[in-house]
């Protein structure tokens, strides 16, 4: 378009088309999958695509449009907001820098989770345990005998009588 080129290169939009483009590239790259495998993923996500049409999005010259419908795909399949897959990657983070904060957000989330139903699953417990208050030893005793692990299931025990994890 007329405007979005002046003499020397590209007008720095903060939300543009190209940075759609750049960040596929990016993300793909720090999950490590292949354009194959992207395709595979955003067609899963209901926008039928293959690997070249991935391919032609990051690398083509014209570079390949990408369409609203593809955008909300390539946004569900990364798990970002649309708004973070328009804007320009941060300046100052490797590839390597890039994995490792993915994978210490996943972990952080996984952890959560985990610990949400740790909590529920306790609560659960001690409400069974207030409605059949002689269940308490046994329920210990099969803490015990899961775990195997004598402290870490006095851990669990202590959380049940104190009604919680959190």
């Amino acid at each position: 378009m007329a405007g979005d080129r002046p003499q020397g290169g590209e007008v720095p939009l903060l939300y543009s088309e190209g940075n759609v483009a750049a960040r596929v590239a990016l993300e793909r790259e720090v999950r490590g999958w292949s354009t194959t495998e992207l395709a595979e993923r955003v067609t899963r996500a209901g926008i039928k695509m293959n690997q070249t049409a991935v391919w032609r999005i990051e690398n083509g010259t014209p570079r390949r449009r990408i369409n609203l419908d593809e955008a909300l795909a390539f946004s569900r399949v990364f798990e970002l907001p649309l708004e973070e897959l328009m804007s320009p990657p941060l300046e100052g983070l490797d590839i390597d820098s890039r994995r490792l904060v993915q994978e210490a957000v996943e972990a952080f989330y996984e952890a959560r989770d985990a610990r949400d139903r740790l909590h529920h699953a306790v609560v659960a417990i001690a409400d069974h345990i207030k409605a059949h208050p002689d269940s308490s030893r046994a329920i210990h005793e099969q803490c015990i005998r899961l775990m195997g692990d004598e402290r870490d299931a006095r851990t669990l025990s202590s959380d049940i009588e104190d009604g919680g994890h959190y």
